[in-house]
């Protein structure tokens, strides 16, 4: 399972064109899942995000999580961070789960995030436009593989 972790003062998520999902200050998270991620990994991911100490501390110091300071997070979901581009000019998303798989993973992940941060979503499969105001910029790849 990979993420992109955004630092964010702002972002917003429009799905479909009409509902807009937004959150101030926080994380936003891209989210993408493999075809051989399990449980553990949603589990791990949200562990991490959660607690990644990215925001500035009184001294000026990154030193505090998205939980320190009560802020929240939106999370949409990405296959394309599977997209392989090392042959040819068209990524190659094979590594990426299915339908089936990357929905229960996605789902799995959010629910561990909300168990302790305020969670706004993207929705699975839909078209989306996403609007945000980096802070920093802080940007961070995680990948739920290099924990084993």
């Amino acid at each position: 399972m990979r993420a992109v972790v955004q630092r964010v003062c702002l972002a917003e998520v429009e799905i479909e064109g009409e509902h807009k999902r937004s959150i101030g200050r926080g994380l936003l998270v891209f989210l993408g899942v493999a075809e051989a991620d399990a449980e553990s990994d949603a589990v791990y991911l949200a562990e991490k995000v959660a607690n990644l100490r990215i925001f500035d501390d009184p001294d000026g110091r990154m030193n505090l999580s998205v939980r320190d300071v009560d802020a929240s997070a939106l999370v949409v979901p990405n296959f394309t961070l599977y997209g392989d581009c090392r042959k040819g000019r068209r990524p190659s998303y094979t590594q990426a789960a299915g339908a089936e798989l990357g929905n229960r993973l996605y789902e799995r992940f959010v629910r561990e995030l909300q168990s302790v941060i305020p969670v706004q979503t993207g929705e699975f499969q839909a078209t989306m436009k996403v609007t945000l105001r980096n802070d920093g910029p802080v940007t961070l790849l995680l990948d739920s593989r290099k924990q084993f």
